[in-house]
């Protein structure tokens, strides 16, 4: 059995946004000409490279197509074993002007070391083949969001049946066209669905599932591993009850893991201890909310958590979270209520959690009776977010319901802040000071009075600038535009409120006035 494979950060830039092509719908392009005369004929693609450099190993990510006409071919045999050591899928040969056809050492070479070598016709430029193959991914994207899009409905159905759980199980096996099983962290199972893999692939599977079981510290959310040509997937569920998800395939396709990672959300949900009443009122008032019910209307049913804090966070090494690691951060945070955004954003995840925390129930000691019930609620303490290796933070100060959407704005400028200065985490002060004095209507009116000449854009331009204290580089950091971008609004701000942005005092009043948005 192969080693089971844990997730590790990726060795490269994050992969492209779409699923590889295999190397068979290139060459069914019949416009292409394209002919494989060496090598195997499966590979999947992920990038289209030219290269006529002599060892074009140290540019090459991995999972490319590299066209190349051979201007520096020399040594077939050390030019191909090089390209497979970087891990290319494929090779495609121009023929003409400098070889009238590919040459035999060098197919001799391409069946020898197992890479898929292609004859290119003079009258196909590379550039077109290039298109071809960013229209074959864009074409796959859209059939997996399509696909994925259907079986989040699918199972988003099967969780609201009277049975939930085996339901989302059956259409999790459905939807994948393998097994489905629940088991326990010593490998009980509890539900199951689909078509049985042989004895041998289901004993791997049992035995992948320990793998991420919340049994020791520092497991593994999800594992994958493969056994006789069955792919095998465990991930382990979050509510405290050590299950996991077990998944059997014959085949891995393109978004797989996302339906999982939505299928492993719902029995997450679905498999937690029955809530409290606590709990019963956050959940009505989401229900409330969804059926058009204002905060302001549901801010009694989570009075007694409030304020509440609004978190945007980021991985630091810039790559996009997917939902089981989004979820992951909401729960060292102490929250369920977490957005991992969408596939095609910045890879910004929000986690809503209450500003205050209960202190611990006290305990009977010396002949102290424990607290009877009916009695006051434990003493509240003002809840802290410490840093979180691996991510970047930007924290918003404890917000009444009403005005979680304001919160919302401040968090993602105290995570703009935080990226721009290269802080773990930033959060958004709370006016204070001598500013605090002037009454709130009397400061809004004041700002909106001053700030009136300037557009949204130019004012989030001029307050970024002004946090960073005047740094261009850091203010085009955060806002992701270029340094002359930000010279040029702080130019044309200077221009339209008709102010030295030089001066202090100039700048204090903007500042305040800015901070009252």
């Amino acid at each position: 059995m192969d080693e089971p494979s844990m997730p590790t950060p990726p060795a490269h830039s994050p992969g492209p946004p779409a699923p590889p092509i295999p190397l068979a719908e290139l060459l069914a392009s019949k416009d292409l000409g394209l002919r494989r005369i060496a090598g195997p004929a499966d590979a999947d693609l992920l990038w289209v490279h030219t290269s006529e450099m002599a060892d074009p190993y140290p540019y090459l990510l991995g999972g490319e197509l590299l066209l190349s006409a051979g201007v520096l071919l020399t040594d077939p045999d050390h030019y191909v074993d090089r390209l497979v050591e970087a891990g290319a899928a494929a090779l495609g040969f121009g023929v003409r002007p400098v070889y009238e056809a590919v040459p035999e050492a060098l197919i001799e070479a391409c069946d020898r070391y197992g890479l898929p070598l292609l004859e290119v016709p003079p009258e196909t430029p590379f550039t077109t083949i290039a298109r071809a193959v960013w229209r074959l991914m864009a074409e796959a994207r859209h059939r997996e969001l399509r696909r994925v899009t259907r079986a989040q409905q699918a199972l988003a159905t099967a969780a609201a049946r009277p049975d939930p759980v085996p339901a989302v199980l059956h259409q999790l096996a459905t939807q994948l066209s393998g097994r489905a099983v629940l088991l326990t962290a010593r490998g009980e199972e509890v539900h199951a669905a689909g078509r049985r893999p042989p004895p041998e692939a289901a004993a791997a599977l049992t035995r992948l599932a320990r793998v991420v079981a919340r049994e020791r510290p520092g497991s593994p959310a999800s594992a994958t591993d493969t056994h006789g040509g069955t792919h095998l997937a465990a991930y382990a569920l979050g509510g405290g009850e050590g299950l996991v998800l077990s998944l059997a395939t014959r085949q891995r396709e393109s978004g797989d893991h996302t339906v999982a990672g939505i299928a492993v959300v719902l029995l997450s949900l679905l498999a937690a201890p029955h809530q409290g009443a606590d709990a019963a009122d956050r959940s009505a008032a989401l229900v409330r909310l969804l059926l058009g019910a204002t905060p302001a209307e549901v801010a009694p049913l989570l009075g007694p958590d409030g304020p509440w804090t609004v978190i945007h966070a980021r991985r630091s090494d810039g790559t996009t979270p997917d939902a089981l690691t989004a979820g992951a951060l909401g729960a060292s945070l102490g929250s369920a209520l977490v957005d991992a955004g969408r596939e095609d954003d910045d890879g910004t995840v929000r986690v809503l959690l209450p500003a205050t925390a209960r202190e611990a129930p006290p305990q009977a000691d010396d002949g102290e009776e424990p607290r009877e019930p009916g009695e006051p609620r434990e003493p509240q303490r003002a809840r802290t977010v410490p840093p979180h290796p691996g991510w970047t933070l930007g924290v918003s100060t404890p917000t009444p319901l009403p005005a979680l959407a304001a919160a919302d704005t401040r968090a993602a400028r105290a995570l703009a802040h935080a990226e721009a200065t290269r802080t773990p985490l930033t959060v958004d002060a709370p006016v204070a000071g001598l500013a605090a004095l002037i009454p709130p209507g009397q400061a809004a009116a004041h700002a909106r009075t001053l700030l009136a000449p300037l557009t949204p854009p130019l004012a989030d331009t001029l307050r970024c600038w002004l946090s960073l204290h005047g740094s261009w580089d850091r203010t085009a950091v955060a806002l992701s535009v270029h340094r002359n971008t930000v010279r040029q609004r702080i130019g044309r701000c200077a221009e339209l409120l008709d102010v030295d942005l030089n001066d202090m005092d100039v700048r204090t009043e903007l500042w305040f006035a800015l901070r009252q948005e």
